[in-house]
Order: structure tokens, then C-alpha cells, then sequence
């Protein structure tokens, strides 16, 4: 068996999606001598939950066709109270927004943070900009909580509460998309402890186990049915935090003149 078959044979027995042997052909002599295999799958594993699912020749067509949502999910099961996902299904992030906060509230927040302020508790705190942070908004402070201050050690702090997750009051719904590239809206019923703004980044891999609730073309996200992979795409994180106050004020603008 060679390398890039033990490679696909080990990914199959885990959650993570599953390459083409193709790209882990390419993978597996990009380097002579080739890496142990632990160090191969390592790498594998990291490239594939840092790409784009719908990338042409990324994935085995296989597990494409065995994880991916059925066609017209959304409008299909529109008109459909309840049913469930006869499959797996392995997505990427688009989008996620807090929903039980209102989005002018969350337009004030950015405000204040891109001015240099923040809030601790009730008081009222100049804050280091730490825009380099993974799990940051890009405009100084972490999505949740009270925002950093200068002796709270910035990125650390913005670290401990990418691990610690938003608080357990929260409802996040977001835009998901399948490895064909549907996309789909999510929402969670139950709450989903790695899920949340500022801790989960845009690319990162979720799969849905079968049995997860579509109701009204809208899945339904349970801790017990979802397990939350990891994974970013650079860029579209980037252009995701970068352009999420123009975002909110717009909406904002469009709810107000309705």
C-alpha cells in the first residue's frame, strides 16, 4: 500500500473529510525523504480543515457524494415542518451571527472598540488594539465578554476565551456550506460550546451528524449531533472581520427603513 492510500485509509477512520489521493499524492513527495507517516496525516489533516471544501480535486469524490447535503435542501424542505439528515454531512463556515443581541447593539460595540474603548463590568476601560488575534473582531477586542485591557496581557486573554467559548446565554445562527457548495442556514437548538463570534472563524469545518434536525430548510445545530472540526480559510476570515461593521450597519440601515 502506498503512502498516499495509508494516508486516505487513516483519514476515513476520523471525522475529518477525506482527500482525493491525488492531492495526497502531491502532498506525500513534496518533500524527499518523505516525513514519518504520523507527520504526513498531521499535515494532511491541517491543510485540508485550512482549504475550501468545493476546491476542484480537494476531496475524494466518494465521500463528496456521501457528505454532502441533498440538492435544494434549503428550498426543497422549505415547506417542510421537520425532518433529518439521512447522512453525514460535512460543511464550512460562512457566517455566524449572535442573534440574541440586537445588531445596532453590536454596531455600538465595534464603534466603541475602534475608538479605543471598552467596558469591564460597569466601568468604562482604554483598550490595546489586538487585531492580529485569530479569534479577534479585527477592531481591538474579543466578539464576547469585556474587552482587553492593557495589563490583561491582550492576545492571551483573547486566547483563554477562544477556549473558554461565549457564555452559555447565547444563540448563534449561521451560513454553512456543503463540499458541492450549498449553503444552507444553521441555527442552534441546543447550545454548541465551540460555536460563537470571535470564537468560531470563518472556513472552519463543522460536520453534522445524520440524525440532525432540517426544519423549514434551517438545520437545526445540537451539541449531540455536531461536532466542530476546526479548521480556517485565511482569507475569508480576513475579509469577514474586516468587513463586519459595514455589514451590520447596513442591515441596521435596512431594518430602520422598513
Amino acid at each position: 500500500m502506498d503512502i498516499a492510500t495509508q494516508l486516505q485509509t487513516s483519514l476515513r477512520s476520523t471525522s475529518n473529510p477525506v482527500p482525493s489521493l491525488t492531492w495526497l499524492q502531491t502532498l506525500a513527495t513534496a518533500r524527499s525523504p518523505a516525513p514519518p507517516l504520523a507527520s504526513l496525516l498531521a499535515t494532511a489533516r491541517t491543510r485540508l480543515l485550512a482549504s475550501d471544501l468545493t476546491t476542484p480535486g480537494l476531496l475524494d469524490t466518494e465521500y463528496m457524494a456521501a457528505h454532502s447535503l441533498a440538492p435544494n435542501t434549503a428550498q426543497t424542505l422549505a415547506t417542510s415542518r421537520e425532518t433529518r439528515l439521512g447522512r453525514e454531512v460535512v460543511v464550512q463556515v460562512l457566517d455566524i451571527e449572535d442573534v440574541s443581541r440586537s445588531r445596532w447593539e453590536e454596531v455600538e460595540r465595534l464603534e466603541a472598540v475602534a475608538r479605543g474603548e471598552g467596558t469591564r463590568g460597569r466601568e468604562v476601560i482604554r483598550v490595546m488594539n489586538s487585531s492580529s488575534s485569530a479569534g479577534g473582531d479585527g477592531n481591538g477586542g474579543g466578539e464576547d465578554g469585556d474587552e482587553t485591557g492593557p495589563g490583561d496581557g491582550g492576545g492571551g486573554q483573547q486566547q483563554q476565551q477562544r477556549e473558554a467559548g461565549p457564555p452559555r446565554n447565547v444563540t448563534h445562527k449561521l451560513v454553512v456550506q456543503d463540499c458541492k457548495g450549498q449553503k444552507v442556514h444553521a441555527i442552534e437548538l441546543k447550545r454548541v460550546d465551540k460555536l460563537g463570534v470571535g470564537t468560531t472563524l470563518i472556513g472552519e469545518k463543522v460536520l453534522l451528524r445524520a440524525g440532525t434536525v432540517v426544519a423549514r430548510g434551517v438545520v437545526l445545530l445540537d451539541p449531540a449531533q455536531c461536532v466542530v472540526l476546526g479548521g480556517k480559510v485565511e482569507a475569508w476570515h480576513r475579509a469577514w472581520v474586516d468587513g463586519r461593521l459595514a455589514r451590520l450597519r447596513e442591515a441596521v440601515g435596512a431594518e430602520r427603513r422598513e
